[in-house]
């Protein structure tokens, strides 16, 4: 630092640090670390799993997992899209060697140590303040898990959902059973569910698809920001074009670093996609916001803040900014709210174990914790000890499960999503506070609240300047990451599984 000033040592620090798979100083190696990439994900992509009848891709299976309730072929779905990964398991074990060299050339102990590295303080600080945040959460996810486990239990019946212990992996609606809304039917408040349907709300406004994207630029106008540039009405994808084949997948860009702000989605006139808007948006006014951070700091302020901040925005779509737009006319009862908050836990207190143990599996894999003889038993240890769901099949050392999951071929780093999805709701949390707000948390939107959206410049204009802990504070006034806030957000969801499950064996 002393050679080059602090800045200049944040950068030089950062190219390291952005290196995922830094290959050894070896052309030969360097070669084979970028084939097998190309390799894995080429083969992730072709995968498909075929039986008598038919061949089925990952979308197709997609849609069985969120539609059937027949166990049945939720469990060949299931079995099938994992016979895509074993032939990885070489290669993956091969990619490891030569990735942890790269990492050795760079002065690390492992990949491991770098990958844990990215956050501003000591590798081992970093692990121990996830697992501790990950504990603050853990009784509410542990409440659901067994919520939903009884309730799987009397739809399905004792042969195929045990009354007490792990939940067979197949039945939660997700192919990972890393979120689980898709089994909000079977596992609702009864009588306690919101009375407007926004997706009808939507569709009966008339709003179009471009005129969701305006009010979504209206949300951030409305905090204060500057509006979205000509270019990006003229450049973004934001239906399905006719012509030509494209990835749906609904991403924000900024194509020039600077201003060329743009969305690609095929947006569909539904609450998912009314939610979805927003938070792409907030990637967006992100991006705007550090563009004029030297080039390699013009990012966010570690890889959880991004998402965090576009969830964080999704939040304020509450009954209130409903009835602000014209969509509601009035705010239902707050009783209303228990089938909303069964939900998003569904979503998002569903996917925090799984957020922490993908990488989990893989420090541990880096680091020689886990050896290559021991890959899928090390995968099936973290699934059940986190999550409390089980294989629905014998798995052996034959199979490599984490292959079936895009993040372990495709290389990239799952932690972010753990930390996102605890930002967000202390970020939310936070600007609620700022703007005095009295309520329940998740009744809280800051629509229309200049301060709030004075703090959210403040944390997004910094980029990856400072240290993260810099950026919390300027919007939170907290320097650590905070579970609490989820807790919080929660509380009357909890309070209800709490009675539900008085008289049931939880745990696993």
């Amino acid at each position: 630092e002393a050679l080059y000033g602090p800045e200049v040592s944040r950068q030089l620090q950062r190219l390291k640090l952005d290196l995922v798979l830094p290959a050894p100083d070896d052309k030969t190696s360097a070669k084979r670390l970028a084939d097998l990439g190309v390799k894995m994900e080429a083969m992730y992509g072709a995968g498909e799993y075929c039986n008598d009848d038919r061949c089925y891709n990952l979308d197709e299976m997609t849609i069985i997992f969120a539609e059937s309730r027949d166990p049945e072929l939720l469990q060949e779905m299931w079995r099938g899209w994992r016979s895509i990964s074993p032939p990885m398991r070489q290669l993956y074990e091969e990619q490891v060697d030569i990735a942890n060299a790269g990492a050795q050339d760079l002065g690390f102990t492992n990949l491991s140590e770098l990958w844990r590295s990215n956050y501003d303080m000591d590798p081992d600080v970093f692990s121990a303040d996830v697992d501790q945040q990950w504990q603050k959460v853990k009784p509410l996810y542990d409440a659901l898990q067994c919520h939903v486990r009884s309730e799987l239990n009397e739809f399905y019946g004792d042969q195929v959902v045990p009354k007490a212990g792990k939940i067979p992996a197949h039945l939660l609606g997700n192919m990972w059973a890393q979120t689980w809304d898709n089994v909000y039917e079977l596992v609702k408040p009864e009588n306690r569910e919101q009375s407007y349907e926004l997706t009808q709300l939507i569709v009966e406004s008339g709003m179009s698809e471009v005129e969701m994207v305006k009010t979504g630029e209206a949300f951030f106008s409305s905090l204060g920001f500057e509006p979205l540039p000509e270019t990006f009405w003229q450049r973004s994808q934001f239906l399905r074009p006719r012509d030509r084949d494209v990835v749906c997948h609904a991403s924000a860009w900024n194509i020039d670093n600077i201003d060329d702000l743009r969305i690609k989605m095929c947006i569909q006139k539904n609450a998912e996609d009314f939610q979805t808007i927003h938070h792409e948006l907030g990637h967006n006014y992100y991006q705007r916001a550090y563009n004029q951070q030297p080039f390699v700091l013009r990012n966010s302020a570690n890889d959880g803040f991004h998402e965090a901040l576009g969830d964080t925005v999704a939040l304020s779509i509450t009954p209130s900014y409903l009835v602000q737009l014209g969509l509601l006319e009035e705010e239902p009862p707050v009783e209303e709210d228990l089938g909303y908050l069964m939900n998003m836990a569904l979503n998002k207190i569903a996917f925090l174990p799984f957020g922490l143990l993908v990488d989990k599996w893989r420090w541990q894999v880096f680091n020689g914790e886990i050896t290559p003889q021991d890959y899928n038993k090390g995968w099936w240890q973290l699934r059940e000890k986190y999550q409390g769901v089980e294989a629905p099949a014998e798995r052996t050392e034959s199979d490599f499960d984490p292959g079936a999951k895009y993040h372990i071929p495709g290389n990239t780093p799952y932690t972010r999503y753990f930390l996102a999805f605890i930002q967000q709701f202390q970020f939310h949390k936070a600007l609620c506070d700022e703007i005095g707000y009295q309520g329940p948390l998740h009744r809280c939107s800051i629509y229309n609240q200049p301060k709030a959206g004075e703090k959210l410049q403040a944390m997004m204009e910094l980029g990856r300047s400072k240290p993260w802990p810099d950026a919390m504070e300027a919007m939170t006034g907290q320097r650590e990451l905070d579970a609490s806030a989820i807790i919080d957000y929660f509380t009357p969801l909890m309070t209800w599984l709490d009675e539900q499950n008085k008289d049931r064996q939880c745990g696993w």
